[in-house]
């Protein structure tokens, strides 16, 4: 089985690695579904500022693929994103070479609409690439593209973590006032959309220098094999001088879509089918498509959902289960990964109701046949228990009445200072009764979370909080 990382996410296999971490298959015990989460390799404090840079980026957009969830273990941090099993438009030119042009049109107006969404939040991605281009399996149907990988987008405006001279990306993917030290900006970006086009048009990675030596004199005619309409789209993208190119990835957009019209038009021969592959491999032994398979001395760490877990109480909690002992998962060492990190620790399990140490103080017996008729239920399918007030006796019993208490009498010692409000029935539910009593006493003591996970979390706060002060006493 594998590592469970902060007490809900479970560590399945690895599927991608980056500069920085490496990408897990991972079953969400919460949410009840797998998920990708980028594992944090590296815990430098560079590093980590830019993990908390991408890990802050939330964008909900169907051709983004932006961050979930964070989560912090020990020395270790992660975070989640939706799992996308298509692969990258990397592996789908390994699959087909190059793509038909009205079908590059459909992934180019994706890419388009997801990174307009991206510029609406002031955010430039600086790494668009096909690797991080990503595709859900579809099948023969009609494509659907998610733009990834965050890891050195920077919201304009915001300080740099690298040195005014150094620039950060994909060699062959830069624009050229990238290598002449601009500030990143939109245009370039969508340069990087125009190579990333004529790549999957001609099924080879473009020479960003050739490009640039090409446009000496003017926007040079379209390559061989390109549509003429698509070119002058993409020949103005692919522009050295970011004022002669598309300002907005919009613009783009509405000239491509003009360019679309014209090669359906224009199309007579039956173009090639292309189908999307599920490009992860199969779950390993121990999991399945519900998640990880319940073994023998092992137990879901979040539980089913619902009330028919008898290891979890009526308001979703952890419990002791019906045996009345706590449970002993056993998480063996994973075989699929480097990733060693220790179970969940349960600090707190609800104890089952118990009987007060002292009987209940009597009511005025002028209340107590309608507070008789209440009950608490205590878990579900648990049998009710009575109010514990009096009220009528049983057939048989003898009518004894309660003799009213004096006035001044002393409570005992356990009692309220107050008596209980006479008007209206007692609340019912689980604070009702001796056993909501215990239960409120039992959540006044509870401290707070344990050393372990506050440690980790307060000091990485802490060279977080060091980091950015850094960084702004390091801007220029």
């Amino acid at each position: 089985m594998g590592e469970v990382f902060a007490g809900r996410y479970e560590l399945v296999d690895p599927i991608g690695r980056g500069g920085v971490g490496a990408v897990w298959r991972t079953w969400d015990h919460r949410r009840r579904r797998y998920v990708a989460a980028k594992v944090l390799q590296q815990s430098d404090a560079h590093t980590l500022l830019r993990f908390v840079r991408e890990q802050a980026l939330r964008i909900d957009h169907p051709h983004v693929l932006a961050p979930t969830s964070w989560a912090a273990d020990d020395d270790k941090v992660l975070f989640t994103m939706d799992l996308v099993r298509g692969g990258s438009l990397a592996h789908l030119i390994g699959d087909y070479g190059p793509l038909p042009p009205t079908y590059v049109c459909t992934l180019l107006d994706q890419l388009l609409s997801g990174l307009s969404a991206v510029h609406a939040e002031d955010v430039v991605h600086r790494d668009i690439k096909p690797a991080n281009i990503l595709l859900e399996a579809t099948g023969t149907g009609r494509p659907h593209l998610r733009l990834s990988d965050f890891g050195i987008s920077m919201r304009k405006g915001e300080p740099r973590l690298t040195e005014a001279d150094y620039v950060v990306g994909t060699p062959g993917y830069f624009a050229p006032e990238q290598l002449m030290g601009a500030e990143p900006d939109f245009p370039a970006d969508l340069y990087a959309v125009g190579l990333v086009a004529l790549y999957l048009l001609t099924g080879q990675k473009p020479d960003s220098q050739a490009l640039v030596e090409a446009y000496a004199h003017g926007v040079p005619p379209a390559p061989q094999g390109l549509p003429e309409p698509l070119w002058q789209v993409l020949g103005t993208l692919l522009h050295p001088d970011p004022e002669a190119r598309f300002r907005t990835a919009t613009g783009v957009r509405r000239a491509l879509a003009s360019a679309a019209e014209l090669l359906s038009a224009d199309a007579t021969a039956e173009q090639e089918v292309v189908e999307v592959f599920d490009q992860i491999g199969p779950l390993p032994p121990g999991f399945g498509p519900e998640g990880p398979e319940n073994r023998e001395g092992r137990e879901d760490p979040e539980g089913p959902e619902g009330p028919g877990n008898p290891g979890r109480g009526p308001a979703g909690e952890e419990g002791r289960g019906d045996t009345g002992s706590p449970a002993s998962p056993a998480f063996p060492a994973s075989d699929t990964g480097s990733f060693h990190l220790p179970p969940p620790v349960r600090a707190y399990a609800q104890e089952p109701p118990q009987a007060p140490p002292f009987p209940a103080p009597a009511r005025p017996p002028a209340h107590a046949p309608a507070l008789a008729q209440e009950t608490t239920q205590t878990s579900p399918g648990a049998p009710a228990q009575p109010y514990p007030y009096p009220g009528p006796p049983l057939a048989g019993m003898p009518q004894t009445p309660a003799a009213p208490t004096a006035p001044g009498t002393p409570t005992r010692p356990y009692t309220a200072a107050q008596p209980l409000s006479p008007a209206g029935p007692a609340p019912a539910g689980p604070t009702a009764g001796p056993a909501g009593a215990e239960h409120r006493a039992h959540a006044a003591r509870r401290p707070g979370p344990p050393p372990k996970v506050a440690a980790p979390l307060l000091v990485l706060a802490l060279v977080l909080i060091a980091v950015g002060v850094w960084a702004l006493t390091q801007t220029p």
